[in-house]
């Protein structure tokens, strides 16, 4: 058996595609949804994120702003441009992009954003409304999980899904969007007893712990879907022929580059799996989408519109 990829580039295409009829529609009411990102000190993995999402913004018509900071910057600096970004009409969205320096207070700035405008879910009150089944926006990741899910008819309802990771950026609201659907989740964490037969019982894996090739092929039930959210930069010769001894194009590839992307599970579940998400090329393009997503919906929510059909359909606080 070889797993049916389950394509996050292709998702991401179609979303886009709804999302421009639905940008299309606000900008003949007079609204183009903006979102402000935020970018301290000079991480070039950060840089690079954020250029990628002012990218997204670009290429759908959203309006977009980066306002950087110098790494020097103090809780009390980045406190006074949220509440100057929480006061901006034209703002729709305020993207913190992570990790803040050590001496920055994140959770008071992260807490700082109005909830309105908390188009990466973080806020405890956008945590909070998920929880209680209220309508808001959801941790992008997640949400881009669940479309993975349905928009490949992968049935939720009734099935038996396990988590592995208890983050509250992936595994906590990923828990709780499978609940809403109807699954009956199990969390696991660090601590779980017997995890390889927990995960034999599982219709559905989210593995999102962040260490690669973790999850044995022998853990999955065969048939069963594994959406795979870690990326794991692996530079181990020795780590990556353990990894790629059945993919010899995979290691050839890691060869000339002295590095390679693995998920959280091992490769081989690819002739285990029923359905999966590859690593790269399925989750990660998926979570810009939904930033862009919740920035729409965002747009939406504040003016008081309702959901259309046009916009992503999200398993949401429902």
């Amino acid at each position: 058996m070889t797993a049916r990829i389950l394509d996050g580039a292709k998702i991401r295409d179609e979303i886009f595609s709804e999302l421009g009829v639905e940008i299309a529609r606000l900008t003949a009411e007079g609204i183009r949804p903006g979102l402000a990102a935020v970018l301290v000190g000079e991480n070039p993995a950060s840089q690079l994120y954020v250029k990628s999402k002012i990218a997204a913004c670009e290429q759908l018509g959203l309006a977009s702003w980066l306002h950087t900071a110098p790494a020097s910057s103090t809780t009390d600096q980045m406190l006074r441009l949220i509440h100057q970004l929480n006061g901006d009409d034209a703002v729709d969205g305020i993207l913190i992009q992570l990790p803040l320096p050590p001496q920055v207070d994140a959770k008071r700035v992260l807490e700082a954003v109005d909830p309105a405008k908390d188009v990466d879910g973080f806020h405890p009150v956008s945590l909070g409304r998920l929880v209680s089944g209220r309508p808001g926006l959801v941790a992008c990741t997640p949400a881009g999980c669940m479309e993975i899910l349905r928009r490949n008819s992968i049935a939720i309802e009734g099935a038996n899904a396990a988590v592995l990771g208890r983050s509250d950026i992936v595994g906590k609201p990923m828990a709780l969007l499978l609940m809403h659907a109807n699954a009956t989740v199990t969390i696991c964490h660090s601590k779980t007893r017997d995890l390889p037969d927990v995960l034999r019982r599982a219709d559905i894996i989210v593995a999102a712990m962040g260490k690669a090739g973790y999850v044995q092929p022998d853990w999955i039930r065969p048939g069963a879907t594994v959406i795979d959210v870690g990326t794991n930069r692996v530079t181990d010769p020795a780590e990556a022929a353990r990894l790629f001894r059945n993919f010899p194009a995979r290691l050839e590839k890691f060869h000339a580059k002295g590095a390679t992307l693995v998920g959280d599970v091992h490769p081989d579940a690819l002739n285990v799996a029923g359905a999966l998400t590859p690593v790269p090329g399925g989750v990660g393009p998926m979570t810009i989408t939904m930033l862009m997503s919740n920035t729409v919906k965002a747009a939406r929510l504040r003016r008081g519109f309702a959901e259309t059909t046009a916009a992503p359909h999200i398993a949401g606080a429902r």
